[in-house]
């Protein structure tokens, strides 16, 4: 049976008591750069849920539903579990609405309240942190995303193939990245805390005392604590000025500071590893996006890249250290060498 129609009869099982010989409606909900796929299930009685469908085969639950009840334990607004079928790999869940960060925030009036909910539940859930209860984003995870970005980006985006030079550049500044990455104190990190997957909740959605509501948690780990922040600031999808970005920055550290968290001291310090960190995130966002358009047929992801690249590029050119990287993307797109600071 299709998986759509393994679906429906799932569901029709669930509310058939409630609604015998009723119709439901099933309508996709979102788009998922995963196998899962999400709809909205309409009941008889106008009220809706989210159903998701996880390939067995291809996706485990099981880590959503774990994350789901750590991250609400400690105060976020994520999606209630209804009803499960492990085995066939479906979800009921309680829907959060369909109105994005992303969306909202083209009235950008909203963005300093949107912004400072975000803000707050991220620092709920790195107050809520302790190890031991999520994998650990080590050395061999951080790794493994810096390499989609020759195998993907490099090779199969642009179809280079790196020479010696160009792999010893980027080995050396990866070696840089990850020794910044892994010294960084760790907290419970959401991996994708940015635009699409922050919801605005309620009619009167702006002021909602529950902003945001928090989806795709599912590959939470215990990592560094400057990596959900620059998700959310250097964000693939939308982008600040750097003088914004800094405000919205230094109010998380501030805040950070005011909570006990492990942040530096000195904001100088706190910033240079949340740039760091965003460079190995960038790196593995143009890898994915590139795959993502190349293995996927997704290739709507390709319209941020420049978004990603900049980013990126601002770093490397700022360190002495990862300068080699700003040099090998210039060549790449055959850019005038630039002159900017050094820290």
């Amino acid at each position: 049976m299709p998986r759509t129609a393994l679906l429906g009869h799932w569901v029709r099982e669930l509310f058939e008591p409630d609604f015998p010989d009723r119709d439901f409606r099933l309508e996709p909900a979102s788009a998922d750069a995963s196998f899962r796929r999400y709809f909205r299930l309409t009941l008889p009685d106008g009220t809706t849920r989210i159903v998701m469908d996880a390939p067995p085969d291809k996706e485990n639950c099981r880590p959503f539903l774990k994350v789901a009840a750590l991250f609400r334990e400690a105060g976020a607004h994520v999606p209630v579990v209804l009803a499960e079928n492990l085995e066939q790999g479906f979800l009921l869940l309680s829907d959060l609405g369909s109105t994005t960060y992303l969306t909202a925030l083209k009235d950008r009036n909203l963005a300093p309240r949107l912004y400072s909910d975000a803000t707050s539940a991220l620092l709920a859930l790195q107050i809520a942190s302790r190890p031991g209860v999520l994998p650990e984003y080590d050395y061999a995870l951080l790794s493994r995303e810096l390499a989609l970005f020759p195998d993907w980006y490099l090779e199969r985006h642009l179809g280079l193939t790196p020479d010696e030079a160009t792999q010893n550049t980027l080995h050396r500044v990866f070696s840089e990245i990850l020794t910044n990455n892994l010294k960084q104190p760790q907290v419970f990190v959401h991996r994708d805390y940015h635009s699409r997957n922050l919801m605005v909740i309620g009619d009167n959605a702006p002021t909602f005392p529950t902003n945001p509501g928090i989806l795709d948690f599912q590959d939470a780990v215990y990592g560094p604590i400057s990596y959900d922040l620059v998700s959310l600031y250097r964000d693939a999808y939308i982008q600040w000025s750097e003088e914004q970005e800094l405000d919205y920055v230094i109010r998380y550290w501030e805040a950070a500071r005011r909570a006990s968290l492990p942040v530096h001291a000195d904001f100088h310090d706190f910033y240079r590893d949340y740039e760091w960190m965003g460079a190995q995130r960038q790196l593995k966002v143009l890898g994915i996006f590139a795959r993502l358009c190349h293995r996927d047929g997704k290739d709507d992801y390709l319209k941020d890249m420049p978004r990603v690249l900049s980013y990126l590029r601002r770093t490397c050119q700022r360190y002495g250290e990862l300068r080699p990287l700003a040099r090998l993307l210039d060549g790449l797109e055959q850019r005038p060498v630039e002159v900017g600071y050094t820290f």
